[in-house]
């Protein structure tokens, strides 16, 4: 009776983390889908299109360096106060800021307000994702067996690829049964206001939602931190930084494959936008079964390996994917290719595990602040920057996508040395914990 009831709880858990946070990626990535096809030209007009792009993509990229922020903030409470309390707050947060999204008015209307109002509720969409992240994935993590927290911890990421999938599938639907002039004027709000139907499903399921386990353990007894992000700090700085250094490929890929790919294969090779969506919309559906499966994997032969290899896999893929999209002659299912087997298979080898990886760093008093801060923080340069870095590169380089290559390379061997670190690290602690036991069972 007691199995059936825990399984229950997890399964709660992983429904209502995998809702949630399938709802707040929608809602992130729904901004990075418009911003290079919409944004650009409504809200920041210009004579060159590359700076107005560029313009453009600086919110995006603010959305990022507001994320650390909502990662400390909530990750501060969510260790003191709560796991649920926290993900209700944020998904509240980042809904209704997206909603506001659909109603702004353009800068032929009201000028300078119009880049400010956009500027403000994308900040706040990345304060409400920089708490919703680490929330979700604790939820399912603290609640599955330690042996199977690698698979379950990766539902809450497989939230990415639907959101992704929603976002570019629902403007791609919009932009195909739209004219141009209909998208451009109101069709694109109708993919922001979507989100207040999302909202009041998630809040309801997260209602129902038992609190984390092992965080109900450190209330009864009392062993809150008082203060999670000095502690953070404090014991675990190598963990920190190593967590960052591994997240690197995983923001620089998506961006470039996500985000970025859409206005590469629309302004550099005229592919119509409706195409370059549906692409990355395939490649977001191949990646839903992809992630649970190498989240398993990691679980088996381990969190490190399969992250090490993973980040070098993926890193070196870009080269390929951007020939052929460049060579496709206009080939269809070549472009798509090119983007399905890097982003939906390649890509899901890091993100599948990388859940886990990062929660094993830090201690249940304060993991939810410090997974947090790592793959927040890290977000700023691995995924803020990505896509202005890429149209800079693109820019310098007379279109060819050699040096941008070449960048998500070194993002992959970059994140493969801090992941090997990490590994060396565990090795070394349980090495320690194998001997302080055999000390202690001679003692007795």
């Amino acid at each position: 009776m007691l199995k059936k009831v825990k399984g229950n709880m997890l399964s709660r858990a992983v429904g209502a983390s995998l809702i949630g946070s399938t709802i707040e990626w929608y809602d992130f990535f729904l901004y990075g889908v418009v911003a290079g096809i919409v944004f650009n030209k409504l809200y920041f007009p210009a004579e060159d299109p590359i700076v107005s792009t560029l313009l453009a993509y600086i919110t995006f990229a603010v959305g990022f360096v507001a994320r650390p922020i909502g990662g400390i903030i909530f990750g501060h409470f969510g260790d003191k106060i709560g796991r649920k309390s926290m993900l209700i707050l944020t998904l509240s947060i980042m809904g209704g800021s997206t909603v506001l999204i659909a109603v702004i008015p353009t800068y032929n209307q009201i000028g300078i307000w119009a880049p400010i109002c956009l500027l403000f509720l994308r900040i706040l969409q990345g304060i409400g994702l920089g708490g919703e992240w680490g929330g979700a994935v604790l939820m399912t993590f603290e609640h599955a067996p330690h042996k199977k927290r690698g698979l379950y911890a990766s539902f809450p990421q497989i939230g990415l690829s639907i959101g992704l999938l929603l976002s570019s599938g629902v403007v791609g639907l919009l932009s195909s049964t739209l004219s141009d002039s209909q998208f451009m004027a109101w069709g694109w709000r109708i993919a922001f206001g979507l989100s207040a139907i999302l909202i009041f499903l998630g809040l309801w399921i997260r209602l129902n939602v038992s609190e984390s386990p092992e965080f109900q353990k450190i209330k009864e007894r009392n062993k809150e931190s008082n203060m999670p992000i000095k502690d953070m700090w404090k014991n675990n700085t190598g963990n920190v930084l190593a967590g960052m250094g591994a997240r690197f490929i995983d923001g620089v890929f998506f961006n470039v494959m996500g985000v970025f790919s859409i206005t590469y294969l629309t302004s550099s090779l005229d592919l119509s936008r409706t195409d370059a969506l549906l692409g990355v919309s395939a490649a977001a559906f191949v990646m839903c079964f992809f992630i649970p499966l190498f989240g398993h994997v990691s679980d088996r032969v381990g969190r490190t390996r399969t992250y090490l290899i993973g980040s070098l896999v993926t890193g070196f893929s870009a080269l390929p994917a951007f020939w052929i999209m460049s060579n496709s002659g206009g080939n269809i299912l070549l472009i798509w290719l090119s983007i399905i087997i890097p982003f939906g298979i390649f890509y899901a080898s890091i993100y599948g595990p990388e859940a886990a990886l990062f929660a094993e760093l830090f201690d249940a008093p304060v993991r939810y602040t410090g997974m947090s801060f790592v793959y927040q923080f890290s977000g700023i340069f691995a995924s803020g920057l990505t896509p202005i870095i890429a149209t800079a590169l693109l820019g310098y380089n007379n279109g060819s996508p050699v040096l941008l290559t070449i960048y998500v390379l070194f993002a992959g061997v970059v994140s493969a040395i801090s992941v090997w670190w990490i590994g060396k690290k565990k090795v070394k602690v349980t090495q320690n914990q194998n001997i302080k036991s055999e000390i202690n069972t001679r003692k007795a």
